[in-house]
């Protein structure tokens, strides 16, 4: 596969992207490099490698969810600018209509 100008014209159209004709050409001549490697890629047999799936073999350790209550709700109204006795006190946000 070769790039051209009609291709270029194409990605840069949907990407809302516009070149002037040096920096075209430089693109064209850039994405062909590009697919020439790839190419070059092909060319490996690869049928006795395995996919890759993670980039390691470690696994993540999470910590169990339990439920603690390391603050009281009188402790977390004491600093709150406006609260009743039981709950923050926050400015009117949606009106209705």
């Amino acid at each position: 596969m070769k790039i051209d100008n009609e291709t270029v014209d194409k990605i840069a159209h949907l990407a809302r992207l516009e070149f002037e004709n040096e920096a075209k050409e430089q693109i064209i001549k850039d994405m062909n490099n590009m697919l020439a490697f790839v190419e070059k890629l092909n060319e490996l047999d690869t049928s006795a490698v395995e996919p890759l799936i993670y980039m390691n073999e470690e696994v993540n350790i999470l910590r169990d969810d339990e439920v603690r209550h390391d603050i009281t709700q009188f402790e977390a109204l004491k600093n709150a600018p406006k609260h009743d006795s039981d709950y923050f006190k926050v400015p009117k946000v949606i009106e209705k209509q």
